[in-house]
């Protein structure tokens, strides 16, 4: 059982996390701390405006947490901001008025992967599959596949699932393999405060005496120099003795800025994978999954209403998701796709309310294409012409609420076979071709918010 406060806090966080529906948690138990522990009393301070609520309907889970993360015989108090722990308990950091506190010798925390972030409840698709299938190689025989293992793609599209699901991977078939997970920020907190405690051979082990390592974020690594240094050496000991190292980034290793030559080549020395944001049927999929994970019953024009309009990434998909239900569940009526148009535009979670007409992805998409957007409108049947325009009728379909038939009109007066036709020809060839999904991913950032 963990002894420190911190890491006690992190088990019961843990057994919140594994019992509860993720939109459950993020509103009710996610915005909990743990305030003090005094004998075999824990304390959970909880803000104002949820304490009532969270006594009432959450303390025996809390205490079922507690009991399973600490001590069988735990008694748990919600208490709230305003409370004072007693002279001689034991505190967190955060609690004892240290939130910038950061666990400098996580003996206990070098596990601290989420337990949902797995390869059965990762979606594949088109713009994922290959960096899926390198995840779990890496996981099946770490340090022989891919090593480096490099993830990058735009926030929130899954990188962080797949690194989670090679720690846990591992820790559940890999016979005692050794994990340790950290984010660049964390590397460099605990590198920072090694040099100042003097304790940086301890420092060094913690991470080169891992079998496998799983850094997130990498791209912080800019303007770092003595990070830099440090994590250059731990990569070469890592990689010099076969145990396995996997990174992410928000972008490739030769976009990372301030970046020296010699990490670069490193970085791309293994195997490089990119992960693209999700097409609509893999949108689906995600809401469809993550519906049927916290038991609710969704009808599918709910999911397709949140899919067409919540465009960038799973995490955004997923939080749209959360605040739909809790909308509906909190006004005691049945979500529907009206509902969630309401509650998505409300709270600001709509990527996609027809911020672009289709005037301007015509020209958007020219200008990606190096086309002229009469071109795009006309009737040339160049093959470069003819995929360019099937591209633009696709995102209009996607970024608009516009019909086939309205999206034909403005694109030259064409009817609405020809544009469903040119929408399905486009989807054929994003499953296939990167080149145009990466043109098409550029186009969805661009057109992702209206022009100033």
């Amino acid at each position: 059982m963990p002894t420190e406060p911190d890491e006690i806090w992190d088990a019961i966080r843990g057994e919140l996390r594994r019992e509860t529906p993720d939109f459950k948690f993020h509103i009710w138990l996610e915005p909990l701390d743990l305030a003090a522990i005094h004998g075999h009393t824990v304390y959970v301070r909880a803000p104002e405006h949820i304490r009532t609520s969270v006594a009432e309907r959450y303390l025996p889970l809390l205490r079922r947490a507690a009991a399973a993360g600490y001590d069988d015989q735990v008694v748990v108090e919600v208490v709230g901001e305003d409370w004072e722990a007693p002279a001689d308990s034991r505190q967190t950091g955060a609690a004892a008025g240290d939130r910038g506190a950061v666990d400098s010798a996580p003996s206990g925390r070098q596990d601290r992967l989420n337990p949902k972030y797995t390869f059965d409840q990762f979606v594949i698709g088109a713009g994922n599959r290959f960096a899926h299938a390198a995840a779990l190689a890496v996981a099946e025989l770490p340090g022989h596949s891919y090593n480096p293992l490099f993830l990058h793609g735009s926030p929130g599209i899954g990188k962080t699932h797949l690194l989670h699901a090679i720690g846990n991977y591992v820790e559940r078939f890999g016979s005692g393999l050794k994990v340790r997970y950290a984010t660049i920020e964390e590397f460099t907190a605990e590198f920072v405060d090694a040099i100042k405690k003097r304790t940086t051979a301890e420092f060094k082990q913690r991470f080169r005496g891992s079998d496998v390592v799983l850094i997130d974020d990498v791209q912080f690594l800019a303007g770092r120099d003595k990070t830099r240094e440090e994590f250059f050496h731990t990569f070469n000991a890592l990689v010099e003795a076969g145990r396995q190292l996997v990174m992410t980034s928000d972008c490739a290793p030769e976009d990372i800025p301030g970046l020296e030559r010699r990490l670069t080549e490193r970085f791309r020395a293994g195997l490089v994978a990119e992960l693209d944001a999700p097409e609509v049927p893999v949108r689906m999929a995600i809401l469809a999954k993550r519906a049927r994970l916290d038991g609710h019953e969704i009808d599918t024009d709910v999911l397709t209403e949140i899919a067409s309009r919540v465009t960038t990434s799973v995490r955004a998909l997923e939080g749209a998701l959360i605040r739909v239900v809790a909308y509906a569940s909190m006004k005691g009526e049945r979500p529907t796709p009206e509902l969630a148009r309401h509650v998505l535009r409300r709270l600001g979670a709509d990527d996609n309310p027809d911020v672009r007409s289709v005037n301007e992805i015509l020209e958007a998409t020219a200008q990606e294409f190096g086309l002229k957007p009469e071109e795009l409108s006309g009737k040339s049947k160049q093959q470069p012409i003819s995929a360019a325009r099937h591209v633009a009728m696709y995102l209009a379909k996607e970024l608009t609420k516009h019909s086939p038939g309205e999206i034909g009109e403005a694109m030259g007066g064409r009817d609405r076979k020809t544009v469903t036709h040119g929408i399905s020809r486009a989807a054929e060839v994003l499953q296939n071709d990167q080149v145009v999904r990466n043109s098409v991913n550029n186009l969805r950032r661009r057109l992702a918010h209206p022009a100033s």
